[in-house]
């Protein structure tokens, strides 16, 4: 790293649990998110802000007027791009360093193996149900950690799933279909920061995942009230007659 590098993530290196050695692995490392919404801009904007060397955006849609309340990292101007050019300007703007792949697809059976295969992590940050399945899926054929997370109202939930270690998203829901569906934000509705707050415990998540530090969620489920400003752990267990991991 030159001179400016280590300027520029000096805050992270004094920390004991990081390093020089440890920003190093962060530089080094790829990502791959899966959705530049809510959740989205905030995983992006702290993993482009920590380092993360290569950085992949996933999202066929284009910005809208109604997405502005809460996915910050799109601006008005931005109104009828692509969601990944638009993330990807701020990300080169806040770290010109990054590598950043866009990725301006919807993801299916098709594409998925070829997209996850290249990254280290790979972050959830949409609200499609089948989209969780196939990404959950993949990165345990894959062998790929997924930080995996949803948010509707004042709420949130977030997991992360290392294959082999932990269990898998067919552990806490089996089967996809209308019965288990998970609300989204154009049914019931959504308030920007608790996007933000889950959004930055994912990258959080990320970066220890990468850097093996501290205990991640890989056991366990993390709720979110944001009315009642309550977090609440629930221990998760692998179902022994899971047909993905059991």
């Amino acid at each position: 790293m030159n001179s400016d590098i280590r300027l520029r993530y000096s805050r992270q290196i004094m920390l004991n649990e990081i390093g020089t050695h440890g920003q190093e692995k962060l530089i080094n490392s790829k990502v791959l998110v899966v959705g530049a919404g809510g959740l989205g801009s905030s995983i992006l904007y702290y993993l482009g802000a920590a380092g993360i060397g290569t950085i992949g955006i996933v999202d066929f849609d284009e910005v809208d007027l109604t997405n502005l309340q809460r996915q910050i990292i799109h601006f008005t101007d931005d109104l009828g791009k692509k969601k990944v050019e638009s993330a990807a300007e701020k990300l080169q703007k806040i770290n010109p360093d990054l590598k950043v792949i866009k990725y301006p697809v919807k993801l299916d059976e098709d594409n998925i193996k070829d997209l996850v295969k290249q990254y280290d992590v790979v972050v959830n940050a949409v609200d499609n149900l089948a989209i969780r399945y196939l990404l959950s899926d993949c990165c345990y054929t894959l062998k790929k950690v997924l930080v995996e997370a949803g948010v509707t109202g004042f709420d949130g939930i977030i997991m992360t799933i290392i294959p082999d270690k932990s269990p898998c998203y067919r552990c806490f829901m089996p089967e996809c279909s209308e019965d288990n569906a998970i609300s989204v934000c154009t049914d019931v509705g959504i308030i920007g920061m608790a996007a933000g707050i889950i959004g930055s415990l994912q990258a959080l998540e990320v970066v220890k995942t990468i850097l093996d530090i501290g205990n991640t969620l890989f056991d366990r489920i993390l709720y979110f009230d944001g009315l009642a400003l309550d977090f609440k752990e629930i221990k998760r267990e692998k179902r022994s007659n899971c047909f993905l991991c059991g």
